[in-house]
């Protein structure tokens, strides 16, 4: 897998894609769509690495947000038509920490229609555009963290930690409803996906600028993606069954893992095998193996 920075003004498809071509990858997905116009850590995998890719599109994520205060958008960000907001906005930042604290925790949030989300088959922003309301479900989500980084004028900025699948353009609109100003989101830019962080990822120009061996250098083994499960390491007579397509016994001996809980299995000399799980017989059941073992 790669750490990439996308950059401002490419889908993510489109990212991925000039990746995978710098890399001479013939499989490849993203964990987790950004916008065109956000930036930020969009983790890519590649062959076998996408085998355990939905365990990134789970993970909660973080973002730097920026919000244009005073002035509501139509869309909730830059592409929609601008709007006065509907009070003046606050001039102390008292009132912006009371907002940020009272929207910490679970809560239900609406996706907003100019989005990607499929209705019979057709993306959200094909109805938005046609002047067209649908009817979306209601998500639950949790916001872990929400810090005033920098706030002056009608300019706020935000850290997000937040669970997936929640929109930021809804809980800028959200802050700025609370604080009674209004508010749009004007930049974002993710910074955390699970336990991967900007700081380690690379730009497009960077990663084109560098030579075959140099971008191999760069990719990360498919284990990076499950790395907070449980270890079980196998024998080689579990090993060996397990990759040939059997369900080899648990050594009573050993710690064994609850039942049906998913872990990361190793071979004796540490290799990667892919995730198994123990059954009621106390039996190591595949579920989702490498094609052939990684160190």
């Amino acid at each position: 897998m790669l750490l990439l920075d996308k950059p401002r003004g490419l889908s993510s498809n489109i990212a991925l894609q000039r990746a995978r071509h710098l890399l001479r990858a013939e499989k490849a997905g993203h964990t987790g769509t950004l916008d065109p116009e956000a930036t930020g850590l969009l983790p890519l995998c590649f062959g076998e690495a996408t085998k355990f890719s939905s365990r990134l599109l789970e993970a909660a994520k973080g973002y730097e947000a920026e919000l244009r205060l005073g002035e509501t958008s139509t869309t909730g960000d830059a592409e929609g038509a601008i709007l006065p907001g509907p009070g003046p906005v606050p001039d102390d930042a008292a009132a912006v920490h009371a907002v940020l604290r009272s929207l910490l925790g679970a809560q239900q949030q609406v996706p907003p229609m100019h989005s990607a989300l499929k209705h019979d088959g057709r993306p959200l922003y094909d109805y938005a555009r046609a002047g067209v309301e649908v009817a979306r479900p209601v998500r639950q989500i949790v916001v872990q963290r929400l810090e005033l980084l920098a706030f002056s004028g009608h300019s706020l900025r935000v850290q997000a930690d937040c669970s997936k699948g929640t929109y930021i353009r809804v809980l800028a609109e959200e802050i700025g409803r609370r604080l009674g100003c209004g508010a749009w989101l004007s930049a974002l830019r993710r910074n955390r996906t699970g336990g991967f962080a900007l700081d380690d990822a690379i730009t497009l120009d960077a990663l084109t600028g560098l030579d075959e061996d140099q971008r191999t250098a760069l990719l990360l083994p498919p284990e990076r993606l499950v790395a907070d499960l449980t270890l079980l390491v196998l024998d080689a007579d579990q090993a060996d069954g397990l990759v040939h397509g059997r369900s080899p016994a648990l050594d009573p001996l050993t710690v064994l893992p609850p039942v049906d809980l998913v872990v990361r299995a190793h071979d004796p000399a540490g290799r990667f095998l892919g995730l198994v799980r123990r059954s009621a017989q106390d039996r190591i059941v595949a579920v989702r193996l490498m094609a052939e073992p990684a160190k």
